[in-house]
């Protein structure tokens, strides 16, 4: 019995000891830390404000020709749903019963919606747009819900001067926890 004990006792220094070495390099021994490069491969959020939008812009007209060949076939040619979700008309709707949530009648910052189609689409390949055919994406579905001209060209101080229909109807988070 006390062969065993001692056994145990050895057993678990040695593994305290291994364990506390493999801790010096990471809490799991494993990986190491981001570079500022990687790091800044991910660090593509764009603020409500527009703030971290990147340079460029895009134009309504060459949206349009973007949409046709990249959303289209989720999203139908004008943006009215189909696979995807349906992303212009339904303003006047959200008060009611049967409200229509689109990018036109729902989201509250049209900065946005540059970051969300610059993260997420198209789904197949996301992240695979230039920064200019996402203005120009974004400019053509906010066209499509008539908060833009057929005209206009997009670029960071014009996208985040857009205001949404729905930007005062959103309740801010009281709780003292929450940065405002």
């Amino acid at each position: 019995m006390r062969w065993r004990e001692i056994c145990g006792i050895a057993l678990a220094i040695m593994l305290c000891t291994f364990g506390s070495v493999a801790q010096a390099q990471s809490p799991y021994g494993i990986g190491r830390p981001a570079t500022s490069a990687e790091i800044a491969g991910w660090n593509i959020d764009i603020g409500r404000d527009g703030s971290n939008l990147p340079n460029g812009s895009g134009s309504v007209s060459r949206g349009r020709e973007v949409f046709a060949q990249q959303c289209a076939s989720c999203h139908g040619e004008k943006g009215e749903g189909g696979l995807g979700d349906r992303l212009a008309g339904g303003q006047g709707t959200i008060g009611t019963a049967r409200p229509i949530r689109t990018v036109g009648s729902y989201w509250p910052y049209a900065p946005t919606l540059f970051d969300y189609i610059r993260r997420a689409m198209p789904q197949n390949a996301p992240q695979s747009l230039s920064d200019e055919d996402v203005y120009a994406v974004s400019a053509y579905v906010l066209n499509l819900n008539g908060l833009v001209g057929a005209d206009a060209t997009l670029d960071a101080k014009l996208l985040a001067a857009v205001k949404m229909p729905n930007r005062d109807r959103f309740v801010g988070d009281a709780r003292p926890d929450v940065k405002k």
